[in-house]
């Protein structure tokens, strides 16, 4: 799993540069889905969602400071350790789970891993992190690829498999790294290998998020205050994000090889909890909006039993991901699991007509927005250059959306509507939402809007009624 990392910077969904040849090279060994959506752009919401296949409407965690606040009958790593699988965890964690659901655990942030065993390079190279305040670093990194978190992940990853437990007995390890989420740095010769000059241009720029409403606008004051002139160095940005992409490639390559070697190689499951804006619209990271940039991810299955190919057809979730598993597995998935089991698509068995002709996705922490020249109570200090884009503003709220075949709707809590035709507009610039001549659009995607809100509200908990579950997650017949 990896954070923060687009869909579209990918050569195979059309990005010039190669930025990642060996998990293309895995998408052909298996199944890709093209069409595979985040349930919220912020990391514990995404990653509880993942884990539990419920959205976070029903687990209750809308940002990232309610993990503690998780609701769910069970979760992919329990349903799992209950069939004897052993369960590891080497890398970002940021979800619900405490290190005691993991056999064995190491765990890391974006710019922190774990206090013992660190070198002396290492623990320099976290210190450096820390000093860049989550920026875009204008050199190489001035420390070896072996204090990269990807190099140490894997090295950690492969520890836990070389120990000597016993080799018979199935494992499930989550496999997470904290890249390519910012800080935005990466060392030689990853820096040099996409230069500035061969990045792509941008979407759109910053007079895209001034025209795109309040928080948009409040969003990219912020960055301007905090950092000023931040966006004239967008390419380099943008090809610090593709360097890490390649190195973080490099080294999911050399964990797969030692899964081969050692004939362990089975299942594997590759996903993004979110993207990142890259520049787009003149912003860093994430934190307003529901754009494709955040919401559309990489997703990637293969394994004994996958169909080999590319699903440029199904909407599919990360909240699909648990039951899917937990299916492949023959693990139980209990009431209350609200993702759908993608596993028929996996090894071309055949799904219902419709059932995956949509997706849904939402942003905010619910209430009434905080308009843009209001100062609320922010969730530290922001006195100074540090800031964080996902705060009391840009989360406030509620934002619902639908992508339905090239359309995309989005509604929110003041009833404010947006209708974007994602495949000749895909950075949402033209609104059609009151254009007469797409009515008929409007009004099957608000209808398609509402069957989703109407799916995702918690089923539990249960009582003296017995319901009828949906087998397999799926509601059409």
């Amino acid at each position: 799993m990896t954070d923060q990392q687009r869909w579209d910077f990918l050569r195979s969904s059309g990005f010039p540069l190669d930025t990642m040849p060996f998990l293309d090279a895995l998408g052909d060994r298996g199944l890709r889905f093209d069409r595979a959506y985040t349930p919220m752009p912020v990391c514990s919401p995404a990653r509880v969602s993942l884990l539990t296949g419920r959205y976070p409407q029903a687990t209750g965690v809308r940002e990232n400071w309610a993990v503690d606040q998780a609701r769910a009958p069970t979760d992919l790593v329990a349903a799992l350790r209950g069939l004897g699988y052993r369960t590891l965890l080497a890398g970002k964690n940021h979800s619900h789970l405490g290190s005691a659901a993991f056999e064995r655990s190491r765990s890391y942030m974006h710019t922190s891993g774990p206090p013992d065993g660190r070198s002396r390079d290492q623990s320099a190279f976290e210190r450096w992190l820390e000093e860049m305040n989550h920026g875009v670093a204008s050199k190489p990194a001035p420390f070896p690829l072996e204090c990269q978190f990807p190099h140490r992940i894997v090295s950690d990853a492969i520890g836990f498999l070389e120990e000597g437990a016993d080799p018979d007995r199935p494992f499930f390890l989550w496999l997470s790294f904290p890249e390519p989420h910012n800080p935005y740095q990466v060392p030689e010769p990853y820096f040099s290998i996409f230069a500035e000059d061969q990045v792509p241009e941008r979407r759109c720029g910053p007079e895209a998020a001034a025209a795109k409403g309040p928080h948009w606008r409040w969003m990219r004051r912020l960055w301007d205050e905090k950092r000023p002139g931040y966006d004239a160095a967008w390419r380099r940005y943008r090809a610090n994000y593709c360097g890490m992409l390649r190195l973080i490639d490099d080294q999911l390559r050399r964990f797969v090889t030692f899964l081969e070697q050692t004939a362990r190689y089975e299942d594997t499951l590759i996903v993004s909890d979110h993207g990142d804006y890259a520049g787009d619209y003149g912003l860093q990271r994430k934190g307003v909006g529901l754009s494709e940039c955040l919401v559309h991810v990489p997703m990637v299955v293969s394994g004994p039993g996958v169909v080999a190919g590319r699903n440029g057809r199904d909407f599919v979730s990360l909240v699909d991901v648990m039951p899917t598993l937990c299916e492949a597995v023959g693990a139980e998935v209990p009431y209350g699991v609200q993702g759908r089991s993608l596993w028929p698509l996996a090894i071309g068995g055949g799904i219902p007509a419709g059932e995956f002709r949509s997706v849904h996705a939402s942003l905010g922490i619910g209430g009434l927005p905080w308009g843009e020249e209001e100062r609320p109570p922010l969730h530290f200090d922001y006195a100074g250059r540090t800031l964080d884009e996902l705060n009391a503003v840009t989360q406030s709220g509620r934002l619902e959306m639908v992508r339905m075949d090239r359309w995309k709707l989005l509604f929110d809590s003041l009833g404010h509507g947006e209708l974007y035709d994602v495949e000749s507009d895909p950075a949402e610039l033209t609104d059609l939402y009151d254009d007469p001549d797409h009515r008929t659009v409007r009004q099957e995607l608000t209808e398609e809007l509402l069957r989703w809100t109407v799916r995702s509200q918690d089923d539990l908990p249960t009582a003296r009624y017995v319901p009828k579950p949906a087998g397999r997650g799926w509601y059409m017949r």
